[in-house]
């Protein structure tokens, strides 16, 4: 087996990683119950699945400057994605949005 099959394989293996971690992240976006747990889903979901999909391009692309390009790329999403949807939940927190609390629990958080 050739070095150029095996990073095909693997290639396709974190393809299909990164799918399967969009797919989680937009069934959390469209089963949890409030805003909070959404962006949790999507904001953790996204970020690992744009990750596995950027190796995987890279890896496909062989060792050459268009990999490395991806890679610079991936390191860039893999700190931008989390202090965005830091951002965006600060924001909701300052709007009013108040978190999703189970049926008959006090609500102890301060806002």
């Amino acid at each position: 087996m050739s070095l150029t099959s095996i990073l095909s394989v693997l290639a396709v293996i974190f393809m299909i990683g990164g799918f399967f971690f969009f797919f989680t992240a937009t069934v959390g976006l469209l089963r949890f119950p409030d805003f909070f747990t959404r962006l949790h889903a999507t904001g953790k979901g996204d970020t690992l699945a744009v990750l596995l999909c950027l190796i995987s391009i890279a890896l496909y692309t062989g060792v050459n400057l268009t990999a490395l390009k991806v890679l610079v790329i991936a390191v860039f999403m893999f700190m931008a994605q989390p202090t965005a949807t830091h951002a965006i939940s600060k924001a909701g927190l300052k709007s009013g949005v108040k978190p999703w609390m189970k049926e008959g629990k006090k609500d102890d958080h301060s806002l």
